[in-house]
């Protein structure tokens, strides 16, 4: 999947750089000239990161607005940009980063795949629907066989027919689909429940593992 992304800009110039660095970086851009058209976009749409103009009039009042609305870094990352005497705080604005015009090439690959790398790490927190067989060891007990349901950096969902301490320390082994190295972690349960769902959170995998998660994940991102 494509990163989605709104400039609000009616620099051309400028417009015409960010379009090709966040085509490089594999991020749709769409482009609005009205700040109040941008709002109706973003209530309709979903946006991943936001690119300011601080030079166009009513700029101000739409990063107010986004404020408001809540989307602020925790969801959005917001790009401004602008001249030196014209741009505002970062702090004021509630952005997470920002350069000035003329925006180089240079410039706007660092900043945006700083913004891209930023997106990808939050949208990891996310788990990706998957059902595959899981093992799951019980410290001086017999393997426990379940199917895992979901999957993100810091834990899983699995169905399991068997009953689970939840107080027991667990070793959960699975393989993942093109993945043939088998993965093992630690784990605790976090909650679970009558119809045998099992909510796991990871408290120890190996870091090249852990990377090999990470990028299985992101790859599922990308392709959904």
């Amino acid at each position: 999947m494509t990163l989605s992304s709104m400039v609000l800009s009616r620099d051309w110039q400028e417009v015409s750089v960010l379009e090709c660095v966040l085509g490089g970086l594999q991020i749709g851009v769409a482009i609005e000239k009205e700040p109040q058209r941008a709002l109706e976009r973003l209530e309709k749409s979903k946006i991943d990161a936001i690119i300011v103009d601080c030079d166009l009039n009513g700029s101000s009042h739409f990063l107010r607005q986004l404020q408001l609305a809540g989307r602020r870094q925790g969801s959005v990352p917001v790009v401004i940009m602008g001249g030196a005497h014209s741009r505002p705080s970062l702090e004021a604005t509630g952005a997470l980063f920002a350069f000035e015009k003329p925006v180089s090439v240079e410039q706007a690959v660092r900043t945006l795949g700083a913004a891209r790398t930023m997106i990808l790490d939050g949208r990891l927190r996310y788990r990706a629907g998957v059902e595959l067989p899981v093992s799951v060891k019980c410290k001086g007990r017999k393997t426990i066989e379940g199917y895992l349901l979901n999957i993100s950096q810091g834990g899983m969902l699995i169905h399991t027919e068997a009953n689970v301490d939840a107080s027991a320390d667990l070793q959960v082994s699975f393989t993942l689909p093109n993945n043939p190295a088998e993965l093992r972690t630690q784990a605790r349960i976090a909650w679970q429940d009558k119809a045998g769902s099992l909510a796991i959170r990871f408290v120890k995998m190996d870091p090249r593992q852990q990377r090999n998660l990470k990028l299985w994940l992101a790859q599922q991102f990308l392709e959904n």
